[in-house]
């Protein structure tokens, strides 16, 4: 869709997990972009993901909030942005099952704010300018025992979470057919590696083997998965970015289908090899505990479309990816440590204070 010429791109959420990678390849591959990212550094930001990069003479980080309506008005008229890569969302469903209003404010209200600032910056001159929405495979709702998730399936939310990435993915289509606004949108399956905040199945397990803690597995364990390495998200982020055509949707899962138990007795097993612990050790934390309501039973991607328009598709095997993110956690104990202790938080005061 871009051609590389200089271009302003606005990465938002870009210190979240997918964001930091997302930021870090785009930063490192094309030194004739500059890259901003904004962040509003909430419990899952990391600034720490992205010290290697943060005094590149390409790349400017800005703390924000997308639901300040203001702030973004004011930030699109200072810099105006070519394109925007909106990754900045509440993803957790157990937390928009508690909090569904805070998912509505950032992922519905958020997003709305940044379609009118990129429409009102260049009124209908939206040449060589593109809206990139991140969004997920939970909009579709749940399959059965067979069948996959395509680019045209129906949208059927069931959780306050999934709901909210519909309605914006709803809006920013709204956009494109109202105001001939260019855009994109990709829907994802779960993502897993590295510098992940260990709220998510596989970091917080990962976490819990080390520290000897239960491993809480909801109802019996066969709600299924496909999993996406998240560095080869960021690969096919990149991809449609620059070869992705306008008001397309595209697919990306990581033809990994895993049932919940079947994972963890994999993580259990990897975990008690790497740590020299006897085989089936790790296992015996595993602590199935209530269902939450409104669990998907399964979600399958069918990414044909962006492997066969794009040449996409996963660099690694899931079990090649867990091993890789195993080795990582392992290897970075202090930023795991830092992370659960909200020590992490405080970078953004020493480094750019």
């Amino acid at each position: 869709m871009m051609n590389e010429v200089d271009l302003k791109i606005l990465i938002t959420g870009g210190a979240g997990f997918i964001g930091s990678h997302v930021v870090k390849l785009f930063v490192e591959k094309y030194s004739n972009y500059h890259i901003f990212n904004l962040d509003a550094l909430t419990y899952a930001g990391n600034l720490e993901n992205l010290k290697d990069i943060e005094n590149k003479p390409n790349y400017t980080f800005i703390k924000g909030d997308i639901t300040n309506e203001t702030f973004v008005n004011e930030l699109f008229n200072e810099h105006k942005f070519d394109s925007i890569i909106h990754l900045a969302a509440e993803s957790h469903v157990d937390r928009s099952i508690k909090d569904p209003l805070a998912f509505v404010k950032t992922n519905v209200i958020g997003t709305m704010i940044l379609l009118n600032a990129f429409k009102n910056t260049w009124n209908d001159n939206f040449s060589n300018k593109l809206f990139y929405h991140i969004s997920t495979d939970e909009v579709y709702g749940t399959l059965g025992e067979t069948g996959l998730f395509t680019e045209t399936t129906s949208y059927n939310p069931n959780s306050p979470y999934s709901a909210s990435k519909a309605s914006s993915d709803h809006f920013v289509r709204a956009y494109g057919e109202t105001y001939g606004m260019p855009y994109i949108i990709t829907n994802c399956s779960n993502n897993y590696g590295q510098n992940q905040f260990p709220e998510k199945l596989i970091p917080l397990f990962i976490n819990n083997i080390i520290n000897n803690k239960p491993l809480p597995v909801y109802g019996d364990g066969n709600y299924t998965r496909d999993w996406l390495y998240v560095k080869d998200h960021a690969v096919a982020i990149d991809l449609v970015f620059h070869k992705g055509k306008n008001h397309e949707t595209y697919n990306i899962g990581g033809f990994n289908e895993w049932k919940n138990i079947d994972l963890v007795k994999l993580l259990c097993q990897q975990m008690d090899e790497k740590l020299n612990r006897i085989i089936g050790a790790s296992e015996k934390l595993i602590t199935y505990v209530k269902d939450r309501p409104g669990h998907d039973l399964r979600y399958a991607i069918d990414a044909s479309k962006i492997n066969r328009e794009l040449g996409w598709e996963p660099s690694v095997t899931f079990e090649e990816g867990l091993n890789k993110t195993i080795d990582w956690y392992s290897s970075n104990e202090e930023w795991l440590n830092s992370v659960t202790s909200g020590d992490y938080q405080l970078y953004y005061e020493k480094q750019y204070n």
